[in-house]
């Protein structure tokens, strides 16, 4: 693997490498998740797409533990929601990384975009966000459940759980205390599977070596940004990050 690090081509790929790590970390730290949002843009690029989601996937756990470690007085206090997500979840899962052995890059790139353009996009046109106040558990399991499909097959665990807990009432303290865990256990329990199926072959691993000491320190900055934040700016912040990383990945697609 480490021969085409002399390559006067290695370069490009180098640049593109860090600068998905340094975005997706700086982001998840912002927001909670997005790693895989704005870094597998990137990534789907210059690797294959089981081998892009594998690194976003451990980029994903390592800026969301440390996210996690912070706020986690307010996961313990909101466990019993969190689980409302988590369990359906779980399920999800296998079936996720199932389809991603059935799709290329370019499908990938392609579903991605289109998806955070569509749900992203609406919710920015809306002259403010619905607020649903009373409780819906059974709309929380299927969000969490299809999360984990998104999880297993793109590493997009947070996508629709974000969307959902947008229109919900909760600070964003509460908010995160959910989605932390979720996108942490969730994508966690991805890799274990890629892992028994053999994606994390040698030459991954050495990416994704490269890749943590710049998602680290990214994280830290984001969770900094994160701190002066009120809630409304950040409640409507998660909404324009899928709007801008789907835009940007569609709009590099039909060029």
């Amino acid at each position: 693997m480490l021969d085409w690090l002399p390559d006067p081509g290695a370069g490009p790929f180098l640049a593109l490498l860090a600068g998905g790590a340094l975005v997706g970390g700086f982001v998840n730290g912002l927001a909670g998740f997005g790693t895989a949002l704005f870094a597998l843009g990137i990534w789907l690029e210059i690797m294959p797409a089981q081998q892009a989601v594998a690194i976003a996937i451990v980029m994903s756990v390592s800026s969301g533990s440390q996210a996690a470690w912070v706020i986690r007085r307010s996961i313990r206090a909101q466990t019993r929601r969190l689980m409302v997500f988590l369990l359906p979840a779980l399920i999800g899962v296998p079936i996720g990384v199932q389809l991603l052995s059935l799709v290329s890059a370019d499908q990938l790139k392609f579903g991605i975009a289109s998806f955070m353009l569509l749900f992203g996009g609406f919710f920015l046109l809306r002259r403010s966000l619905p607020r649903i106040t009373r409780p819906l558990p059974l709309i929380d399991a299927l969000v969490g459940f299809l999360g984990g499909v998104l999880g297993g097959a793109a590493s997009l665990s947070g996508a629709l759980p974000t969307m959902w807990c947008a229109m919900r009432p909760w600070t964003k303290q509460e908010t995160r205390a959910v989605l932390q865990p979720f996108n942490l256990i969730i994508l966690g329990l991805t890799l274990v599977v890629l892992a028994l199926r053999g994606v994390l072959d040698r030459e991954t691993l050495i990416l994704i070596v490269l890749c943590l000491p710049m998602t680290f320190v990214a994280t830290r900055v984001g969770l900094a940004v994160f701190h002066r934040l009120n809630d409304d700016i950040f409640r409507r912040l998660l909404i324009g990050l899928m709007f801008l990383s789907g835009a940007l990945m569609l709009l590099r697609e039909l060029l």
